[in-house]
């Protein structure tokens, strides 16, 4: 029987969290721009289950302005320590707004209020104007209660193919590709 790729990628997950320190869920996230050209960034991934990998933006960024054109992304997690590297390849889709109110509301108010203030990826004057967004919105919501505001929200990335990349001495690296097949995962051991 062909293992789980989700179960093995938590169980990876959760050593990384013990060993990588406090950005063990920072993974690089690609999509397709403009003329199919690639673009890629770092995200942090909130978590990883059977649904698929969560991690939240403004969808008027560049990020999510290419997830709404072509849903297609990938996502690389490397964690040094562990000489381990995961590929996440799918499709991309926005989580429901209760899921995304429920995660802005355990954010720090210094990140609640950013989220206001930046309309991310955007020409910016000057970091003054930044500072200056951030504390009219501070003001705004003064009462403490900053509510999720309608641009930012979760995506999720249902994957199609999960790859485990493990080091191995004399450059004998040991790689599993799982591919989606309907409800179950095929398995493939590749060359490194």
């Amino acid at each position: 029987m062909t293992p789980d790729p989700l179960a093995i990628f938590n169980e990876v997950f959760s050593n990384a969290r013990s060993v990588e320190g406090n950005l063990y869920n920072a993974a690089a996230l690609a999509t397709v721009g403009a003329r199919a050209a690639p673009a890629v960034r770092m995200v942090l991934v909130k978590h990883a289950d059977e649904h698929g990998f969560v991690f939240y933006t403004s969808v008027d960024s560049r990020k999510g302005r290419e997830l709404a054109a072509d849903p297609r992304a990938a996502l690389c997690f490397w964690w040094p320590r562990l000489a381990t590297q995961v590929r996440v390849e799918g499709v991309v889709e926005r989580v429901g707004d209760a899921e995304a109110d429920a995660y802005f509301a355990t954010r720090p108010r210094e990140s609640q209020v950013g989220a206001w203030a930046s309309m991310q990826s955007e020409p910016l004057r000057s970091y003054d104007e930044l500072l200056r967004s951030a504390e009219e919105v501070s003001r705004r919501f003064d009462d403490g209660n900053v509510p999720r505001p309608p641009h930012w929200t979760g995506f999720r990335l249902i994957p199609g193919a999960i790859e485990f990349w493990y080091e191995r001495p004399g450059r004998l690296h040991a790689r599993q590709l799982f591919v989606r097949k309907g409800d179950r995962w095929e398995l493939s051991l590749l060359y490194p």
